[in-house]
């Protein structure tokens, strides 16, 4: 009985938090403050004037960290619980999602490029000129910045999810389907200035890699681990573009 009792504790899975008053409840209001601050360090993301060291790490900061420090605020500043612990196995799979999240993001970005085209990001492109340091200080703010966009993902989904399930009704399944496609489209528009406007290439290639993203959230239940797979996914892109611009002359790609 005893070994049967403890089969059957392993096999009880933490629920997303949140959605359902766990670890704590949040009203209706203070899920507008978190949409509200998701939007607004957004657009000070991209409207930032800094372009210089060290000014330049101040909007990736308060990208990642508005959002956080509001669920914190509205949940009695208690930690995120969209966090868990991270050990080698959860880096494990963060890693395995990151590698999986290239591959598929690939195979659509060339189907989407030969189909319908597809515009550079400029950012990366500049990555084939920079030197080491500038490189390093690149990665640096990225690694904030793109905790950060998983953060202003997963916080929305919890949101649409909590108001599926608690405000319409619905079925957790129902409301997790939505969820996801709210904050797949989302974070697809995101993606627009950096992509010249191109709604199929956001759609297609960002949304699918998004996708694979929010599955190893949804999965471990930790933030940690899918912003470990996203930043695996978006350093494969740059330092594939800095080292094909530092290639010896006469090197082909």
């Amino acid at each position: 009985m005893r070994q049967g009792f403890g089969a059957r504790v392993m096999t009880i899975k933490i629920d997303l938090p949140y959605y359902a008053g766990e670890p704590v409840a949040i009203g209706g209001r203070g899920w507008l403050l978190v949409i509200a601050s998701v939007i607004v360090a957004f657009f000070q993301l991209i409207l930032a004037p800094f372009e210089t060291v060290p000014l330049v790490f101040i909007p990736a900061v308060v990208f990642t960290g508005l959002p956080l420090l509001t669920i914190m605020a509205v949940t009695g500043w208690r930690p995120p619980a969209i966090f868990r612990p991270l050990g080698l196995k959860q880096f494990g799979i963060g890693i395995g999602f990151g590698v999986l999240t290239v591959l598929v993001s690939g195979i659509f970005g060339i189907a989407i490029s030969q189909l319908f085209g597809a515009s550079p990001n400029a950012a990366v492109e500049g990555l084939a000129t920079y030197g080491a340091v500038d490189l390093l200080l690149f990665l640096a703010r990225t690694f904030i910045q793109l905790i950060g966009e998983e953060a202003v993902s997963i916080l929305p989904l919890l949101a649409v999810l909590w108001l599926c399930v608690t405000k319409f009704g619905l079925s957790r399944r129902l409301g997790l389907i939505i969820a996801v496609v709210v904050s797949t489209l989302w974070f697809s528009a995101m993606h627009l200035p950096t992509y010249n406007w191109n709604f199929i290439q956001c759609i297609g290639i960002i949304g699918t890699a998004r996708i694979v993203l929010t599955i190893a959230y949804l999965v471990t239940r930790n933030l940690w681990v899918s912003s470990i797979a996203h930043i695996f996914n978006d350093w494969v892109l740059f330092l594939t573009s800095f080292t094909l611009g530092h290639l010896p002359v006469g090197v082909e790609a």
